[in-house]
């Protein structure tokens, strides 16, 4: 390990920023908070206004680690402690100055921070605490602020953090116990999950959720039990009979309020308003699509998280425990987890009906809104102008926004395809399995094998796109556009002549 203690505060910006990109937590805030006088910022609950670098690194928030100093030797990290690279750490002031500093010239709206382990869990989480106390208090940063909470540190550095920040994640890296003992021998279960359960109830106590000491007995309760059946699956096995946390064996004794701090210092003040969320590395380990899936979905119903974030694993690292990706990373993978994410948070499925363990991966070639509705033409084709809300999300081209519109439309009028184009749904999937009054649209057919050959004709172009993502480069305003390729014969003969 290679330690700088003497560079420039742009250097140590060059070196952090580049140490965080593999954080994909960001996110829209899902926090209003109007600015007021004598504060710095504020926070939109619509969502922050991304902006994306070539490589697709959101560069609207500051986002940054607080050193990549790291006591853990993590084999997929490219800060293990292993790692013959250059150390760096930034003080408090410094990140509270780079904020600001960024803040007034326009160039970011909020402070992505996370960080290495440096010295020791509670050390740096008291660090990354006296920066966000700093720019709350004595900066008057008023902005949005996303807190990568450090595993193994104290429930009490953890609730005011908690009371400072909008949002605040802890990186569940692994899905099973058995992949996180053999790439991350460092970090347990219980230090991982000890402090999602503490922002899970204090959100919750704060938001209103639950009242008094009797309500917070019963929330453990209930995650206690829901645990066997989800979570559980934090296992080395993939069913759902595996070993209850080393946590949750423990019987700890509750205590008569969710805080460790007195009223008089949160008096006012909301708990991660804008809820935790999580990441999982996708393809470092051999977990397969459904135990990820039902990860995910545990994590929603046991935790209350507000988004589990998927990474597809980036060789960075030489060592024979990693998997060798002669294809890449398998972004297109994680294009389909998130897909799937987005069916189990907004349509109502749930991780077993897209998946099995007779049917453990989702078809690369499909998105797994089709994978499932093409194992499952017993249930189409579904009639538009009869078939409820939930009958429409499930049809594969009818999004939210496109079924709100057909319950809206067809109460004053019977629909017809031109129609459903016209709301907004995507008929090179839905004609297959949908009928107007009874009729489907001419050329369409509900047979298995005629779906899928038309469905992945289209899914090709999106998946070759997402695969060759580096082939290809997001225009800027200040591109020259110098072209390597040579001018053909053509290009010669019509310039010759003044045709060009």
């Amino acid at each position: 390990m290679i330690i700088q203690q003497d560079l420039t505060i742009p250097e140590k910006l060059k070196i952090l920023t580049d140490a965080a990109k593999y954080d994909v937590a960001c996110t829209s805030s899902g926090v209003q908070r109007k600015g007021k006088a004598g504060a710095l910022g504020n926070a939109s609950e619509a969502g922050i206004c991304h902006s994306f670098a070539a490589d697709g690194r959101c560069i609207s928030l500051l986002k940054i680690l607080f050193t990549n100093q790291c006591i853990y030797d993590c084999k997929y990290c490219v800060n293990r402690s292993s790692s013959d690279t250059v150390r760096t750490s930034f003080t408090p002031d410094e990140v509270c100055r780079l904020t600001v500093e960024f803040y007034r010239r326009n160039y970011i709206e909020g402070l992505f921070l996370s960080s290495g382990v440096l010295h020791s869990a509670d050390y740096t989480m008291e660090q990354i605490y006296q920066t966000v106390l700093k720019l709350r208090t004595q900066y008057r940063f008023y902005g949005y602020i996303h807190i990568k909470a450090i595993p193994g540190a104290s429930d009490e550095l953890i609730e005011r953090v908690g009371f400072l920040a909008d949002r605040m994640s802890i990186n569940l890296e692994l899905p099973t116990a058995d992949g996180l003992r053999r790439l991350a021998p460092g970090k347990t279960r219980e230090k991982i999950l000890r402090p999602m359960r503490q922002i899970q109830q204090g959100i919750a106590f704060t938001n209103g959720g639950l009242e008094g000491p009797g309500k917070k007995a019963l929330l453990y309760g209930k995650e206690r039990a829901g645990f066997a059946g989800g979570a559980a699956l934090f296992s080395p096995s993939s069913g759902s009979q595996g070993k209850l946390l080393g946590a949750e064996k423990k019987e700890e004794k509750l205590r008569t309020s969710p805080f460790l701090l007195p009223a008089s210092a949160r008096a006012g003040k909301t708990f991660v308003p804008a809820g935790q969320s999580t990441q999982m590395i996708v393809g470092a380990t051999g977990e397969s699509d459904y135990q990820m899936m039902k990860v995910t979905e545990a994590l929603y119903h046991t935790y209350g998280l507000k988004r589990v974030f998927f990474s597809a694993f980036v060789p960075v690292n030489e060592d024979s425990a990693l998997p060798s990706l002669p294809g890449g990373p398998p972004l297109l993978r994680e294009h389909r987890l998130y897909q799937a994410d987005w069916l189990l948070r907004f349509y109502g499925f749930q991780a077993d009906e897209l998946l099995t363990e007779a049917d453990p991966n989702f078809n690369l070639f499909l998105d797994p809104k089709c994978h499932w509705a093409v194992r499952h033409l017993e249930q189409f084709p579904v009639e538009v102008n009869r078939a409820d809300y939930q009958k429409l999300l499930r049809v594969p081209g009818i999004g939210v926004k496109s079924a709100m519109r057909i319950v809206s439309a067809r109460k004053n009028c019977t629909l017809d395809f031109a129609a459903l184009k016209k709301l907004g749904v995507v008929l090179k999937r839905a004609s297959y399995f949908i009928t107007c009054s009874g009729k489907m649209q001419e050329g369409a057919r509900l047979d298995q094998d005629f779906i899928i050959s038309g469905l992945i004709g289209e899914e090709r172009r999106r998946t070759w796109d997402i695969s060759h993502k580096d082939s290809y480069r997001q225009l800027s305003l200040f591109d020259d556009m110098k072209l390597e390729l040579p001018p053909s014969k053509e290009d010669f003969l019509l310039a010759a002549a003044g045709n060009l």
